[in-house]
């Protein structure tokens, strides 16, 4: 089996460490947030239900989950060519968002251990559950001969900073999509048991219930913080957060659609179903969702992939980079603009029949 095979194409930080995929604005990223402002948060509103949160928690569901068995003890070389490279590519943005929630979330339980005891230990647990997911990926990825270097990546990585509602925003569309992620492919696969190419996604069952748990942490804590969901700014910030979300998954998910054909599924078709899901998800707390049902919204999404797949060539050209730049700045003006129509096309508004929390 020549090298090549069995690494395709990846730049190595030394033998078998993969060098960390380069950032860009589609890749996961880490996070960093107002710990004082964290501190001085009030949950009263809904402390009761974050008690019964911390209690499924410590119940620690998925404590035997994640253990390799025999399936696993095999060569993985017959995923070869562009189904093994977007195999490992899939497993790596997997690691690497799972890590970073493991980082934000170890280091919110550190700074509010003494000022917020129970929201410290629901960070805590959430960490550990987090290092699991990263941990399990991360061994999958020696099975093709590579794996990353997590702690090079706790140091080289560039952190975002996000005021904390903000955070609450994001994490919770990031859990729960990633259950909808997860249980799609699993119960596609369940159905479909020959598309299975590799034992891991018989995990995803339960793995995606240490999300949906996660998501329900942030929907309780959204809720014990009325201010986040009560105004006019309010509205505005969730309909760019699943805007974000949402056109993100999508325009990563078309680029690899190779990868869910090897599956058995339509990327397209997958992210759609995933979209409305969590869309619907969220209107057990935000305020508006998308419309996602207007054929316009998947119309202008699809704008969106083909101008990156015309920045992608411009990008694998032998063009000088500062001709590179003036050739794609069209293409990135058309996504700027296609995606604030996107912003701007009409919500569906939760609050004008009912109270703004549920």
């Amino acid at each position: 089996m020549v090298d090549s095979l069995k690494k395709p194409g990846f730049e190595e930080l030394r033998p078998g460490i993969k060098a960390p995929a380069k950032e860009t604005i589609l890749t996961p990223r880490f996070y960093t947030t107002d710990f004082d402002e964290m501190e001085r948060m009030d949950i009263s509103l809904n402390e009761d239900e974050l008690r019964a949160i911390l209690e499924e928690f410590r119940a620690d569901y998925n404590r035997h989950h994640f253990v390799r068995d025999a399936e696993f003890e095999q060569s993985w070389d017959h995923i070869d060519g562009e189904t093994r490279r977007l195999f490992i590519e899939f497993l790596e943005r997997s690691c690497t968002a799972e890590f970073s929630g493991f980082l934000l979330y170890k280091e919110l339980g550190r700074r509010l251990k003494n000022k917020r005891p129970l929201l410290a230990e629901c960070f805590n647990l959430m960490s550990r559950d987090e290092a699991r997911h990263a941990g399990f990926l991360n061994k999958a990825m020696s099975d093709f001969n590579l794996q990353l270097d997590l702690g090079f990546l706790t140091k080289s990585r560039k952190y975002t900073f996000f005021k904390p509602k903000f955070i609450f925003y994001a994490t919770y569309l990031s859990e729960k999509i990633g259950y909808w992620r997860y249980i799609t492919i699993f119960r596609h696969l369940e159905s479909h048991p020959e598309n299975r190419i590799y034992p891991i996604f018989r995990f995803f069952e339960n793995w995606c219930q240490d999300e949906n748990r996660h998501g329900d942490f942030f929907d309780a804590i959204l809720r014990a913080q009325p201010q986040f969901l009560n105004d006019w700014k309010a509205k505005l910030w969730c309909r760019f957060f699943l805007l974000s979300v949402f056109a993100t998954m999508y325009l990563n998910d078309v680029q690899r659609k190779d990868f869910y054909a090897s599956l058995g599924l339509d990327a397209r078709e997958y992210d759609r179903y995933v979209i409305e899901k969590t869309n619907e998800t969220s209107a057990k707390v935000f305020p508006v969702i998308l419309d996602v049902q207007n054929p316009k919204f998947y119309e202008h999404l699809e704008v969106c992939v083909k101008n990156n797949e015309r920045l992608t060539a411009i990008a694998n050209s032998s063009a000088p980079k500062p001709i590179q730049f003036l050739q794609k700045l069209p293409y990135y003006l058309s996504n700027g603009l296609t995606l604030l129509r996107l912003y701007l096309m009409k919500p569906i508004d939760l609050t004008a029949t009912a109270g703004s929390v549920r």
